[in-house]
């Protein structure tokens, strides 16, 4: 099931895993004796750009409700609305910029364009997700609550079609499952909660959602219809569309940084004592990347180098390309498994996971210590003492085995057809 030894799993000795802290942290310091003015420019450019883009979009719907205009203005709104999410609204909230001291760009003051409040999200994702990520029954982000991505969470029969229709409804809303989420609906239903905490969230929350519905699909188009050239209908469609559209983006991105296979889930057990170095660890083999160039990295809030993003979330996101080389090298020298792939090989194994797992267990031919979604140490207790250099080279050796036996296993059945 998932891992409850973690430098069990990752065949590292106390000393290997001292060592390693020692390089990351190295890696940190360098960073943040580096951080200065290009870093602030390149975080305010991307604020004017942005704002730029949102004036262009609301201009372009504003001269007709022709489908081009339309097209275009509902493309580039969509567009202002990915990159005021990912790359400055995430990374600012992430505290990435409090180094400035500017109180417009500040983790505390920033409010994004999003139904959920700011003030929730910093909790629900900066603290228990950062801090207990892919922990089960910790980080909330493992599943969202209704998605089952591994088999330790048991299989229900709503998960035959849930698992699907949920996670096509996450994402087109996404926005709204992230403002729910610091709700905790589950302890509400079942009478758990804290009545008087509930309370205040629930007012903060509708504050927040509130002023987002009348911003996008009251004030918008009520303005943009005083243009001879526009309609009310016209730009509330395209408010709608251009919502779908980030949230769509940001879903996938989340997803293709958590649920591809390679990204691990532990147990409650495994964070007891935990060290700085046992963290970065945990970070690194529960963290997945995708790759791209400058436009997808942007695109994408730089949360294509999640792996980087966990082991250091409040340092510039324009620092982690140059990050992730040295975060490469580090596995590579301690033979840890760095997973990273195309953003459509990522994504589609999100979704295989998701539909795979909507199964009962008979239906599935892996074990759950050996899974591509769910792995565990007890995977290499096969292995000879020989293969069980460094997790990398020990999942090799399973993967060969279990090639192997399928091989063999074939020829064993064509012999039997022979005969």
């Amino acid at each position: 099931m998932a891992i409850t030894d973690v430098p069990e799993f990752a065949h590292l000795t106390d000393a290997d895993i001292e060592c390693l802290a020692v390089e990351l942290d190295a890696i940190r310091q360098d960073i943040e004796d580096s951080r200065g003015a290009r870093d602030a420019r390149y975080i305010r450019r991307t604020i004017a750009f942005q704002r730029a883009l949102e004036v262009t979009g609301r201009l372009l719907l504003a001269g007709g409700s022709r489908r081009g205009y339309w097209w275009a203005g509902t493309a580039t709104l969509g567009v202002a609305k990915i990159v005021e999410n990912m790359e400055i609204g995430h990374n600012v909230m992430h505290g990435q910029w409090d180094w400035m001291n500017d109180p417009e760009i500040h983790s505390s003051t920033w409010e994004w364009d999003m139904s959920g409040s700011s003030k929730h999200w910093r909790f629900t994702h900066n603290f228990m997700h950062h801090k207990y990520t892919n922990i089960l029954g910790m980080d909330d982000d493992v599943g969202y609550g209704v998605i089952r991505v591994t088999r330790d969470q048991k299989w229900k029969p709503f998960n035959l079609y849930g698992n699907l229709l949920f996670n096509t409804l996450l994402a087109i809303g996404f926005e709204w499952g992230v403002g729910l989420q610091h709700l905790e609906l589950g302890k509400i239903f079942k009478g758990r909660d804290d009545r008087r905490a509930t309370l205040k969230r629930l007012r903060e929350f509708g504050a927040k959602a509130g002023h987002q519905v009348a911003k996008d699909y009251l004030a918008y188009p009520a303005l943009t219809s005083l243009s001879p050239r526009a309609t009310f209908k016209s730009t509330l469609t395209a408010n709608v569309v251009a919502n779908i559209f980030r949230n769509v983006w940001a879903n996938a991105v989340i997803f293709c940084g958590h649920f591809p296979d390679g990204a691990e889930k532990f147990t409650k057990t495994d964070m007891v004592g935990e060290s700085q170095g046992q963290w970065y660890l945990r970070q690194m083999l529960g963290s997945a990347n995708f790759e791209g160039g400058p436009l997808l990295r942007f695109m994408s809030g730089n949360l294509c180098h999640q792996i980087e993003h966990h082991l250091y979330p409040d340092l510039p996101s324009n620092r982690l390309h140059e990050i992730s080389l040295r975060v490469r090298q580090i596995c590579d020298k301690y033979d840890l498994p760095y997973t990273t792939g195309s953003f459509l090989v990522q994504y589609g194994k999100t979704w295989r996971t998701i539909a795979k797992l909507s199964l009962p267990e008979r239906f599935l031919s892996d074990t759950a210590d050996d899974a591509p979604e769910t792995r565990s140490e007890r995977m290499f207790d096969e292995l000879d003492a020989s293969e069980r250099r460094g997790l990398r080279s020990a999942i090799a050796a399973v993967r060969a085995r279990r090639r192997a036996h399928r091989r063999s296993k074939a020829a064993v059945g064509t012999g039997g057809l022979a005969a």
